[in-house]
């Protein structure tokens, strides 16, 4: 990192370092570890792989994150943005796990890539209408995912015995096809199920307003409350009432408490050039929420990131996670205000996280065996609704036309389609937007008569007059010069309905910058002007403007000396060609 000038946080974060802050350190990421817990098995099995992953994930990336990232606060792990994605590679004949593992390894070469070349701030010119949209979209899109084990919905089967069994409800890929699914195996609603879902989601509502006040229990968060009272509740409907039917993890998974080993995918080429645009959507992703997180952090801390060696340490996050079977990580929002919350200040309260986790994974992980479906799938549903951002969504509704445009197109499309989709299409909508408006900030008048001196400034030398002579026309751009304004000045001698003019003066003294479809176009103006015997005089012209036409041979059109810095001079050459 050094010959990049990038130095990870945890080097300055050492200076200095007391026994003081390493306690408040080993209480936060103690804290974190038990808040990541439950949503790092949540995260693991909504994305179509097994619960120990997702933990695998927070212990590994979060260990990196912390190690190599530019914030010192920031947590990493899986989060919510990614399950649409892993679950469609996942569930992807062509690709599953296999996929999924190349596809973020690619994500992580990306993510150094942008870091390395320090192209951290870039991320930031994402309009935040594309961010609201793919968040809200991602949000819905987890909620419907969840249905089936909030209702306990199942499908008839059959098993090796060849006897008929029920098993939980498997749903098509898609947004409508899925509630359609849910509505065609409404009979099998499991009210014990449901009452266990709903429950769990009032705990995880309503517990932390109850404990908030108890410093021994308000550091719990409330979706640990829901999960252990949830399997508490379920344990004691099954063995003392007899109450079946309510699935739990063991049910579907086989857990293995260990850590594995490590795995290099098979990485071809055709596989590279088919997952690449899913590997692109995880990095944008990624470094989206990651730097959006560390951003958030620095408001409540008072500290700064380093977005470059943020993105470095996010991407060889995914790049060593995969070849232990983890999945996709970034920078969890959440989890980084719970470690600022409960004292974490330095990048040790991160390692401790992992410590953390992995002791979990060891010791603990068969008893998660347990924990119900229904109660995960309403910890989800919280996850989804703190997602949605819904009051933003609200909010936005009241901006310009185009921006809910941007804002609505990126939502839709990641609910019925996916992200990949969404965020392309959001983002060629919202450049298209903004070449729109750029054109319409920039203005072309005509100026037939006189020149009102008291709008002119630093001229070389002041004539009598600024009148224009007959047979002269002055055209003003205020606004940069692109692709299109050519055509404006046919259009308003059109509309004005003058005869054409022998002379044009083309004042660009407002014009900021000029780009090459500008220059390029500026070019055929002057050639179609001379095929028409109309003589061009720039006026204006700073010396950036004059810089880039000459570099782009313009003198080879125009005469150097046509190109005046000042309107008094354009007007004097005018004057001397209509006197010949």
């Amino acid at each position: 990192m050094k010959g990049f000038g990038l130095k990870p946080s945890l080097i300055d974060s050492l200076r200095g370092y007391s026994r003081e802050m390493f306690m408040k350190d080993l209480m936060a990421g103690i804290i974190v570890g038990i808040v990541a817990l439950p949503l790092a098995i949540a995260f693991g099995i909504a994305s179509g792989v097994t619960p120990e992953k997702g933990i695998i994930t927070a212990i590994i990336a979060g260990f990196l994150i912390s190690l190599l990232g530019g914030s010192k606060v920031q947590i990493g792990g899986p989060t919510g943005a990614f399950i649409v994605i892993i679950y469609g590679i996942v569930n992807n004949p062509e690709y599953g796990l296999q996929g999924l593992l190349i596809a973020t390894i690619l994500a992580g070469v990306i993510l150094v890539a942008l870091g390395a070349f320090r192209l951290g701030a870039l991320i930031k010119f994402i309009p935040y209408p594309i961010i609201v949209g793919f968040t809200a979209g991602i949000a819905v899109t987890i909620f419907t995912t969840q249905m089936g084990d909030i209702l306990g919905l199942t499908q008839e089967a059959v098993s090796q015995t060849g006897e008929a069994i029920r098993i939980p409800l498997k749903t098509p890929g898609d947004f409508i096809g899925k509630w359609i699914c849910y509505a065609q195996h409404i009979s099998t609603f499991n009210v014990w199920n449901f009452i266990v879902a709903i429950g769990s989601l009032l705990l995880i509502i309503f517990t932390p307003m109850v404990t908030r006040r108890i410093p021994v229990l308000n550091k719990i968060p409330g979706s640990l409350y829901g999960i252990m009272l949830g399997t508490a509740a379920v344990l004691i409907m099954k063995e003392f009432f007899g109450i079946t039917g309510i699935d739990t993890i063991g049910d579907r998974f086989q857990i293995q408490s260990q850590l594995p080993d490590m795995v290099v995918p098979d990485i071809t080429f055709e596989l590279i050039q088919k997952l690449m645009p899913v590997a692109f959507t995880i990095a944008i992703l990624g470094a989206i929420e990651s730097l959006l997180s560390a951003a958030v952090a620095d408001g409540v801390t008072g500290d700064k990131h380093d977005s470059n060696m943020e993105l470095i340490a996010q991407g060889a996050a995914n790049i060593i996670t995969p070849l232990f079977g983890g999945i996709p990580a970034t920078g969890a929002i959440a989890r980084t205000m719970t470690n600022i919350n409960n004292g974490g200040r330095t990048p040790i309260a991160g390692i401790i996280h992992a410590v953390v986790l992995m002791l979990i994974l060891l010791i603990l992980m068969p008893y998660a065996e347990y924990i119900p479906m229904a109660s995960l799938a309403a910890v989800l549903v919280i996850v989804s609704y703190n997602m949605s951002g819904w009051r933003t969504l609200k909010s936005l509704m009241n901006n310009p036309k185009s921006d809910i445009l941007v804002l609505l197109t990126t939502f839709f499309l990641t609910v019925i389609f996916d992200l990949t989709i969404a965020i392309e299409v959001g983002l060629i909508t919202a450049c298209a937007l903004f070449m729109k408006r750029i054109m319409e900030t920039t203005e072309i008048s005509v100026i037939n008569d006189e020149i009102n001196p008291g709008d002119e400034m630093g001229l070389s030398h002041v004539h009598d007059s600024l009148a224009i002579p007959e047979g002269c026309a002055v055209y003003e751009i205020n606004g940069p010069f692109f692709f299109g304004i050519a055509n404006k000045f046919d259009e308003l001698q059109a509309n004005i309905g003058h005869e054409k003019p022998r002379v044009r003066i083309i004042r660009m003294r407002k014009v900021p910058f000029i780009d090459s479809t500008g220059i390029h176009n500026l070019t055929n103006l002057i050639r179609m002007n001379q095929e028409d015997g109309i003589h061009i005089i720039l006026s204006g012209v700073s010396p950036k403007l004059h810089k880039q036409l000459e570099k782009a041979r313009f003198y080879n059109l125009i005469a150097p000396d046509h190109i005046c810095p000042h309107i008094d001079i354009a007007l004097e050459k005018a004057r001397e060609f209509l006197a010949k």
